[in-house]
């Protein structure tokens, strides 16, 4: 992630993988320090600013130094997730963090449930809660193809229902990995959902959430929605045979040079017949669909794209790895309000938290090494 100060200073944040784990002498810290910065942030701005500010890329990974964890870590998302979610005791805060890292990410649904009784939440309510981060995670696997892998799912709930997002994805051949973060606010699940995108950019990866996808979108729900065995001929007809990239076939045939246009080595044609039946209105209810995944969304977008000429977007999305921009105006200017807004919510919950003067001061001056400096 990079991102310019006030001053002109610029520099980079990337994330990569970080094995082992975070000596207990430093999370008992952490776990101090944040409970007196959120106690703080909830009393004066209220629980829905605690989830826009876990949502925000830069405000996040100003938390993280501030507990004195390594800004530039993969582990920064863990172990603040983690560490999170032991201080939200949701009967004191009013939110309540479900998911985590591996195999605690499975876990969610159930802790959904037992949140849902704690908040009082109705049946409804829980099942919407559900549907949220299975399709969160189904979107950024399988609808933003870049190469990282998800394995951390942390929901922050609160007990007004509003819902915050972070997930992180890893890529062991480049010894990266992707944070990706959303909050309830969105307009819909598909058309550039996320509130940041933070990691190592790539090239071509296939985002089928941008702006620029639609009509890629609208014909892949136009084509599912026709038999099965019209797809399947429109397909082979984009694969000679024997051929296992169709760069080489598009560059020797036309001259056309098409980035990374690699077809899947199977497309489920079961659950296509299957999404047939269904009748999907819109892509969400397309990708909701159990077996439709990243071969399948990739498959129907390469037939858009070179059967009928709607293309789909190649560009990484993360757009917002400058997250105030750059004091050059690239990506865009610097937005300075936004860095002052966000450095000014975390010292003013510092100076008024609980603490020794002490720790105060340090976190502080870690606050205002981040943001001067890196």
């Amino acid at each position: 992630m990079h991102q310019a100060g006030t001053a002109g200073r610029t520099g980079t944040i990337e994330l990569p993988l970080h094995r082992g784990k975070a000596p207990q002498w430093l999370i008992l810290r952490m776990k101090k320090l944040s409970s007196a910065i959120f106690e703080v942030i909830i009393e004066e701005y209220g629980k829905g600013e605690v989830l826009r500010r876990l949502s925000d890329p830069l405000w996040f990974q100003s938390l993280s130094s501030v507990l004195a964890y390594d800004w530039h870590s993969s582990g920064t998302t863990t172990v603040v997730c983690g560490v999170l979610k032991s201080v939200f005791d949701p009967s004191e805060f009013g939110i309540a963090v479900v998911g985590g890292k591996g195999i605690r990410s499975r876990g969610t649904p159930g802790e959904i449930d037992e949140i849902g009784l704690l908040f009082g939440f109705g049946s409804k309510k829980v099942d919407e809660l559900k549907s949220t981060s299975r399709i969160v995670a189904k979107v950024d696997n399988a609808c933003l193809q870049d190469g990282y892998q998800l394995y951390h799912h942390a929901m922050f709930l609160s007990e007004e229902g509003e819902w915050a997002i972070i997930q992180q994805g890893l890529n062991e051949k480049r010894g990266y990995a992707r944070r990706y973060q959303w909050l309830s606010t969105i307009d819909d699940f598909i058309n550039e959902p996320h509130q940041g995108i933070t990691g190592f950019p790539e090239e071509n990866v296939l985002d089928l959430t941008a702006k620029a996808s639609e009509t890629c979108r609208k014909v892949s729900i136009d084509l599912v929605c026709e038999k099965t065995s019209h797809i399947k001929r429109l397909y082979e007809s984009i694969r000679p045979r024997g051929q296992s990239s169709l760069s080489d076939w598009i560059e020797g045939e036309s001259g056309y040079a098409v980035p990374s246009f690699r077809l899947p080595k199977r497309v489920d044609w079961k659950t296509l017949r299957k999404v047939y039946e269904i009748q999907p209105r819109n892509y969400e209810e397309l990708i909701k669909i159990r077996g439709v995944g990243p071969a399948t969304l990739r498959g129907l977008a390469l037939v858009s794209e070179l059967i009928y000429g709607e293309e789909a977007s190649w560009k990484d999305p993360v757009r917002y790895s400058f997250a105030f921009g750059g004091k050059d105006g690239v990506p865009y200017p610097v937005k300075r309000y936004a860095m002052d807004e966000a450095s000014e919510i975390l010292k003013s919950a510092i100076e008024m938290a609980k603490l020794g003067k002490k720790d105060k001061i340090k976190a502080i001056k870690r606050l205002n090494v981040f943001l001067g400096e890196n």
